[in-house]
């Protein structure tokens, strides 16, 4: 049976349950052992992919097609690994399974009730999850905080595990020590209503995980030592660090790591840290900035930005800029402020490159499409992924094809030239209402052309990529666009459908119908963001 880390956690989300999660999955696979990591979200939503991502963040698509929180993500990045979709499960799912089994007799007649049947259903889930993945040890987040009636059933899974299994389960808090400004001095009451709220639930925390601005202080740890029942040395201090991939280095100082395999009674097989922190050591001393434009629309949450909705672009332009000795520096520009006033295109001279990311519906889509004329135009470098290479193609048909009022029939059906449409059996979906879980989802071949700047960067002829969309680029087009200079650089075998476009004459203009962001790592850049940023260094430093 594998071991279990559930991390839980306190006072506030957003404080980096993911990360920690991530991180102690790291340095444990660093130690030499199996590790996986699940996430649990207590939304009724069956997955991740009808939730609003100025709400929610990202929608993460795992190699095998499941929609789910960015988090999954965040596990991929850390440990280098693809999650498959049994590491994902939502309230809404495990209801749906226990439903369905009730519907079916699995039951065998017996009354079926929320406790136990839809913990025991949790648990089954984490036993199949940790036996696909043959894991020594699993990780698991439990979103939310605990205290939160939505996530009961959830810790109700935890605690009969613990019952059955006290020396293989483990439990992390992550939770938040404010300072207030009036104050001035770090608070650790909230974390200690945290631990109260936790065993309640009859769960005791092994550790706590230290959230704040700077690092915990003796006197702080002491009294959540006291106060909480928790082992001084068993406190770690999580303050804010430059960027995440620092997290598992500071952990490793404060022996997180040794703690956990002591409690577990393990030893560690190996340590091999090594190019993990040698990595982290390069990117602090990188003092060069490069300057890439992101232009979007699902970053504003009133008068707040929410940078969590492009989270994997985000990572993924990190780890190529790292790659080139270049620290990233991303700024927002909303497309809707295009579409009010064409002048304010001019500011898009002041980035090296411009990246068009995916999302849907006609908000924002005229505003992006001058966008993309702007870098076609001025050869700033470019990269559009998903509806970012559509509206490209629109933009293309419209301006240089001549095709007056081409578009995506996403945002007009009617048009004259759709050039972007909906496939067949996507359509029935559509018109069905069959729209949850229904995408084009997942990994799917392409094939590269040879002499292409995408063949260069992958140097391979055959790839795989990720999708997450219902429209294609419509093939009667291809032709006539490939007659005014649109290289289709990247095609589907299986069913001809355009998955890279280019232009040739240009430092870099490359769309792409999947999403390369998912699939780029901390010490293996993506090669279309990797070559996306060496020509954006290549351009002319704005003034």
């Amino acid at each position: 049976m594998s071991k279990y880390i559930f991390v839980c956690g306190g006072v506030m989300s957003g404080v980096g349950k993911g990360v920690a999660t991530s991180s102690i999955a790291q340095i444990l696979k660093s130690r030499g052992f199996r590790v996986t990591a699940v996430k649990i979200d207590p939304y009724v939503n069956v997955d991740a992919g009808t939730m609003n991502p100025t709400e929610h963040g990202e929608v993460f698509v795992t190699e095998d097609g499941m929609e789910c929180d960015q988090d999954v993500g965040n596990y991929e990045r850390f440990l280098s690994e693809n999650i498959p979709r049994e590491n994902y499960m939502t309230t809404g799912s495990v209801y749906q399974t226990v439903i369905e089994r009730e519907r079916n007799l699995g039951y065998e007649g017996n009354q079926v009730q929320v406790v136990p049947h839809i913990p025991l259903e949790v648990i089954r889930r984490l036993d199949r999850a940790s036996r696909k993945a043959k894991a020594d040890i699993t990780v698991v987040e439990i979103g939310g905080t605990v205290g939160e009636y939505e996530n009961i059933l959830f810790l109700e899974a935890a605690r009969i595990m613990h019952l059955q299994n006290p020396n293989d389960i483990i439990f992390v808090l992550v939770s938040y020590l404010p300072i207030p400004s009036m104050i001035g001095e770090m608070k650790t009451k909230p974390t200690q209503h945290a631990v109260r709220a936790m065993n309640a639930t009859g769960l005791q925390p092994n550790f706590i995980i230290a959230r704040s601005s700077v690092p915990l202080d003796t006197p702080r740890k002491r009294k959540l030592m006291l106060y909480c029942n928790i082992p001084e040395k068993n406190i770690i201090s999580a303050p804010d660090i430059k960027f995440i991939y620092e997290i598992p280095t500071n952990f490793e100082k404060e022996r997180l790591g040794d703690r956990i395999l002591e409690l577990f009674d393990l030893k560690s097989k190996r340590r091999d840290f090594g190019a993990w922190d040698r990595f982290v050591t390069r990117v602090r001393k990188i003092r060069k900035p490069i300057k890439i434009g992101i232009v979007g629309k699902y970053f504003g949450t009133g008068a707040f930005t929410l940078a969590d909705s492009y989270i994997s672009v985000i990572e993924a332009v990190k780890h190529a800029a790292w790659h080139w000795g270049r620290m990233p520096e991303i700024s927002w520009l909303d497309a809707e402020a295009y579409e009010k006033n064409p002048r304010r295109l001019k500011e898009l001279t002041a980035y090296q490159g411009i990246i068009v990311p995916g999302g849907f519906g006609s908000r924002g889509v005229e505003g992006k499409i001058r966008a993309i004329e702007f870098c076609r135009k001025n050869r700033i470098p470019f990269l559009g992924l998903c509806y970012g290479m559509q509206l490209a193609t629109v933009e293309f048909a419209r301006n240089v094809c001549q095709m007056k009022n081409a578009h995506t029939t996403e945002v007009n059906p009617s048009t004259k030239y759709p050039v972007i449409h909906v496939m067949p059996e996507q359509l029935v979906n559509i018109r069905e209402k069959r729209l949850g879980g229904s995408m084009r989802l997942g990994a799917y071949t392409c094939e590269l052309k040879r002499g292409t700047k995408s063949y260069e960067a992958y140097r391979a002829r055959l790839i795989s990529e990720r999708h997450r969309h219902r429209y294609e680029l419509n093939n009667d087009y291809r032709e006539a666009f490939e007659k005014k200079g649109l290289v289709v650089s990247g095609v589907n075998p299986e069913r001809n459908l355009v998955e890279i476009i280019e232009l040739k004459d240009h430092p870099f203009f490359v769309g792409t119908q999947f999403h390369p962001e998912f699939k780029s790592r901390p010490l293996n850049p993506h090669p279309l963001y990797r070559e996306f940023v060496k020509a954006a260094i290549s351009k002319r430093k704005p003034r």
